[in-house]
C-alpha cells in the first residue's frame, strides 16, 4: 500500500517516513501544492496532512482533493485541540484527525483503522500485467504458465514495477521505495536485480515486459 504525507517539517515527516515504510510504500510533499499535485497524479490508500503548511492552509488541500472527486482516506495533523478546528477539519472533507504531539504507535492503529475502512483495501491483492501475474500476499508471481523463481528482493521489485506500471520509476524512487537507502552499493544492486528480473521475467517470452529508459530508469509495460 502506498501513503503520501504531506508535511512541511522535513525532521518529522522523515521520520514519520522511516517509521512507516516497513509496512507502506510512502511518498513526502512539504508543501500543500506539491502535495494537491502528487494526489493528483498518483494513486495513494491513504493521505496525511498537516494542516500548517508554508503556501496553503491544510484544509484547503483537502478541500482541492474532495472537490476534484478524491476519495483517498485523509488523516489530519494538527496542533490544534479546539472543538471547533475538529469539526472544521472533518467539514472540510477529512476522514480523522490526530492532535500533535502524538504517539507514533496511534498514529500507526489510526491508519491501519481508515485503511480498513477503505473500499480500495478489500481489492483483491493480485497484480497483473499482460500475461504476468503476481500475488503480493502469497509472494507467489508467473508470467503464462511458468512459474517464476523469485528472491525476496527481486519479488519487492517487480512488485513496485507492476503498482507503477506504464510509468517510468527512476532510480532514486527505486532506491528510496524497495531499498530505503540511496548509498552506492543499493544503485549496484538494482542493476544486478533488474537483470536478475529480465532472465526470469522476459528472457523466454517473445514480449519484453521490463523496459530501460536511458538516463532516467524503468518501466514495465501492458
Amino acid at each position: 500500500m502506498r501513503l503520501l504525507i504531506i508535511e512541511d517539517d522535513k525532521d518529522l515527516a522523515k521520520s514519520l517516513k522511516q517509521t512507516l515504510s516497513s509496512a507502506y510504500l510512502v511518498d513526502l510533499a512539504f508543501t500543500g501544492k506539491s502535495g494537491s499535485y502528487q494526489s493528483l497524479v498518483n494513486k495513494y490508500d491513504l493521505i496525511i496532512l498537516d494542516l500548517v503548511l508554508p503556501d496553503q492552509d491544510g484544509l484547503e488541500v483537502c478541500r482541492q482533493i474532495r472537490e476534484r472527486g478524491g476519495k483517498t482516506p485523509i488523516l489530519v495533523l494538527t496542533g490544534q485541540c479546539e472543538l471547533s478546528n475538529k469539526v472544521d477539519t472533518l467539514d472540510s472533507g477529512a476522514d480523522d484527525y490526530l492532535t500533535k504531539p502524538f504517539h507514533l504507535s496511534e498514529l500507526q492503529a489510526r491508519i491501519r483503522a481508515l485503511l480498513r475502512r477503505s473500499p480500495a483495501t478489500l481489492a483483491p491483492s493480485v497484480l497483473k500485467v499482460k500475461d504476468l501475474v503476481i500475488n503480493t500476499v502469497s509472494r507467489e508471481a508467473q508470467r503464462g504458465a511458468q512459474v517464476l523463481r523469485l528472491r525476496r528482493k527481486e519479488f519487492d521489485l517487480l512488485e513496485y514495477l507492476m503498482k507503477n506500471r506504464g510509468r517510468v520509476v527512476t532510480r532514486e524512487m527505486i532506491m528510496e521505495h524497495v531499498w530505503d537507502s540511496h548509498s552506492e552499493l543499493v544503485t549496484n544492486s538494482i542493476d544486478v536485480h533488474i537483470k536478475h528480473l529480465r532472465d526470469q521475467v522476459d528472457r523466454s517470452f517473445p514480449q519484453r515486459l521490463i523496459q530501460t529508459i536511458h538516463g532516467i530508469g524503468y518501466k514495465i509495460e501492458g
